[in-house]
């Protein structure tokens, strides 16, 4: 292990980071807020990166551990610094960390117990966090940053969301270019649209922050509720379905070919289960709640999109729903959104690659000495592959049962112990019961936010990049 490229590329991250700090502080000078936690916060995190990037200087070649080592570590410092300015404003330093880790790894769980008590540049860092973590902090530092050269192939690995990496061009920083600008051109387009259905720029800016991340954080404690508008509804449902799909689909569909995302095995599929969850919960919400057939379909096909994507803003208090309601719910907050979106979750891809080797488990059974691949875009899926998804789900449920179990002896009702560690280990923000969307996690006890904060960090990376940090054999030189 190479400590000093490690510490090095880090110092830079934290350079980058708090150069983007200045942005909440023009926004606090804008709004006559007290620019105080961002000065110090931009002090503090750029002194920081020059002290490491000047102190350790490397010209080694990088490896896979140390890809992985700076994105894990990259990311829980990026969410340590990131909550500075949180501190400075009268937040705890626990609840400061949480809320930060919430933003850079898009959950959008919050504990803030009045979200419209903070101040707008505040507000405005918060969903700023999620709109970097998004894409990917670490994907934005490759693309700016060509002194990473080949080396950002090992980030790149390590950071892109997905069974496997997706590369538009051969050069790694190429590809995170194309990527953010596909990123930053749909968000465009929906600060504009959100505009025209008559938000504030500062709400449409925020709000588009949160959607194109999957993140969910709403300067409002009603989230999109505070609207009641069945426009801006709309738009941020397609934009949410949007940033549930594969980034790299959305390049190729704009560029190289029209039907990249109707061909795609995964978005076909991810279409389907987002319609059929979206008819049951309608007919549901019909029958059982006496909702009219278009109330019904406005709340179900945007909390369905919502938590599938695992974006988490809400419209309505769905922990008031029947369980019928509920459990569908549930079952979309196990799936996520696709690979290579900036959605969290197990994934679209995993679930139905598994489904395909259930499949030939059932068929050779049958046919004990037939040859069945699986197959994936006409493509055979290598056993590798599937080993290493089957590999993730086990780890991804043993950490979800742990958590669980955990947050139930710490005194918590099992329906918002299962509902906690499945929307952080999953990225996706609201639970059930103490932790419903007109909720927050502040009830959560003192060790039970540090063990969420785990989730969170775990589950944005993928499980792997920051479980493979735990043995001894990662850390030999």
């Amino acid at each position: 292990m190479k400590y000093e490229v490690i510490l090095n590329v880090l110092g830079g991250l934290l350079r980058f980071l708090g150069a983007i700090m200045i942005l909440p502080l023009l926004v606090a000078i804008y709004y006559g807020d007290s620019p105080y936690p961002f000065l110090v916060a931009v002090v503090i995190t750029g002194f920081t990166g020059i002290l490491l990037s000047a102190r350790y200087k490397s010209s080694e070649e990088w490896k896979t551990r140390e890809g992985f080592a700076i994105v894990a570590l990259g990311w829980l410092a990026a969410a340590i610094f990131g909550s500075i300015p949180f501190m400075l404003d009268g937040i705890s330093p626990i609840n400061a960390i949480f809320e930060s880790m919430s933003g850079f790894t898009t959950t959008g769980a919050t504990v803030l117990l009045d979200i419209e008590a903070h101040s707008r540049s505040i507000l405005f860092w918060r969903s700023l966090t999620q709109w970097l973590g998004g894409m990917g902090i670490i994907m934005l530092f490759i693309a700016i940053l060509p002194k990473l050269g080949v080396a950002g192939r090992q980030l790149f690995r390590a950071e892109a969301p997905g069974p496997t990496e997706d590369k538009i061009k051969p050069r790694i920083r190429e590809t995170a270019k194309i990527l953010w600008l596909v990123y930053c051109s749909i968000s465009l387009l929906e600060v504009i649209a959100l505009l025209l259905a008559g938000m504030s720029f500062y709400d449409a800016l925020t709000h588009t922050f949160t959607t194109m991340a999957c993140g969910g954080f709403s300067p409002y404690g009603l989230s999109i509720a505070a609207f009641n508008s069945p426009l801006i509804e709309g738009i941020i449902t397609l934009f949410m379905f949007i940033s549930g799909a594969n980034f790299a689909l959305h390049y190729r569909t704009l560029y190289t070919d029209r039907k990249s995302l109707v061909k795609d095995d995964e978005f076909k599929f991810y279409a389907a289960v987002t319609l059929i969850a979206t008819a049951i919960l309608t007919f549901s919400l019909w029958k059982d709640m006496g909702e009219t057939v278009f109330t019904s379909f406005r709340y179900a096909v945007f909390q369905v999109v919502s938590i599938m994507t695992t974006t988490g803003f809400a419209t309505v208090d769905f922990n008031l729903w029947t369980d019928s309601a509920k459990i569908v719910l549930l079952a979309v907050m196990f799936i996520g959104g696709c690979a290579g979106s900036t959605s969290g979750g197990i994934k679209v891809v995993r679930f139905l690659l598994l489904l395909k080797y259930a499949q030939r488990a059932l068929f050779k059974s049958i046919h004990p000495r037939a040859v069945q691949p699986i197959k994936f875009n006409n493509k055979t899926v290598p056993d590798d592959v599937m080993q290493a998804i089957v590999s993730f789900v086990v780890i991804y449920f043993m950490i979800f049962a742990v958590s669980t179990g955990l947050l139930s002896l710490m005194g918590m009702d099992i329906v918002s112990s299962i509902t906690a560690s499945i929307a952080t280990l999953g990225n996706i923000g609201p639970g059930f019961n103490l932790v419903g969307p007109m909720a927050n996690f502040d009830v959560v006890p003192f060790i039970g936010k540090i063990l969420l904060i785990g989730n969170m960090w775990v589950g944005r990376l993928e499980v792997f990049t920051v479980i493979v940090m735990l043995t001894p054999e990662f850390w030999r030189r």
